[in-house]
């Protein structure tokens, strides 16, 4: 379908409103009273015009026509309008300026949390903590992002969103090599998950990550972590991720890298190791082997 037509029309509005504006502002329009209509008219405008650009797939101009409608709500004291306007920017130049995307859902941010509206500048956080993730790859803003949101989330008595945002946090900080604050978070999403009756099941999984953290630390760290996560969360023993903890810490004290592969090979074919997991694997069994030798 060709939405030329569509684009074209849409440049003629975004004039119209540029108008308006203007007129809006000078002596005779203030003299009549019509400037603040003339205002909301020409926000109206910018609006239609920004969802025209999107059906011709002009994402720049969308977003673009989209910061003109808030910036024009911030004048007319509509914050909530000026806040919803800044996130439909935000997601038109999600997909051509990552960059000025996250500019535009940090000002909706700031004017959410002006509102004590929490919940929703959480939501807008993580937006940006993916745009981080996902197209600048700057994972430390990724990080600080979904930090702050857990934090609303808390605030707000949303535990099972903070902690998937925590979870997130912890992920990424093991990767980058922060194993202790790592190791705090999957310890505090664990205990936090060990007593609801939907949840539990989960912690076995959160406790396992943290050990892995301890393990490339010191081993005996981690020695004490499994103990210290069996006494808290006596189904822990039980579980699969224990057993193999354990198996790993013989092999590591003796040096035994056949019985450290064979150990994650069995685990493996019943249950699949992600990449987070063989990374951190690979990183302990290169504890073994010193710096040399065949990872695989």
């Amino acid at each position: 379908m060709d939405n030329s037509g569509k684009e074209k029309e849409a440049i003629q509005l975004m004039a119209d409103a540029d108008k308006k504006v203007k007129s809006s502002g000078s002596f005779l329009g203030g003299m009549f009273g019509g400037g603040p209509h003339k205002v909301e008219e020409a926000c109206e405008m910018y609006c239609r015009a920004a969802n025209m650009f999107k059906m011709a797939k002009n994402w720049s101009a969308a977003g673009s026509a989209f910061c003109k409608a808030a910036r024009l709500h911030m004048q007319l004291q509509n914050k909530h309008d000026c806040a919803t306007s800044f996130i439909d920017a935000g997601n038109a130049y999600k997909k051509s300026d990552p960059n000025e995307a996250i500019k535009c859902l940090n000002a909706a941010i700031d004017i959410y949390t002006d509102m004590g509206r929490f919940t929703i500048a959480a939501k807008h956080h993580i937006n940006v903590a993916e745009i981080y993730e996902s197209e600048l790859v700057d994972i430390e803003k990724a990080i600080a992002h979904y930090e702050q949101a857990a934090d609303y989330y808390k605030g707000e008595e949303s535990n099972s969103s903070a902690n998937k945002c925590l979870l997130k946090v912890g992920a990424y900080c093991a990767q980058l090599e922060q194993y202790q604050r790592a190791i705090e978070i999957y310890e505090q999403v664990g205990s936090n998950t060990m007593d609801n009756p939907l949840l539990k099941y989960s912690a076995k999984e959160y406790f396992f990550k943290a050990s892995l953290c301890h393990f490339i630390v010191d081993e005996l760290n981690a020695k004490i972590a499994v103990e210290k996560y069996e006494e808290m969360f006596p189904a822990f023993s039980d579980s699969r991720e224990c057993k193999l903890l354990k198996k790993l810490l013989d092999a590591h004290e003796e040096q035994n890298c056949e019985a450290f592969t064979e150990a994650v090979k069995e685990y493996d074919s019943i249950s699949r190791l992600d990449q987070w997991h063989t990374a951190l694997l690979l990183r302990i069994k290169k504890t073994i082997q010193g710096d040399e030798g065949d990872l695989k």
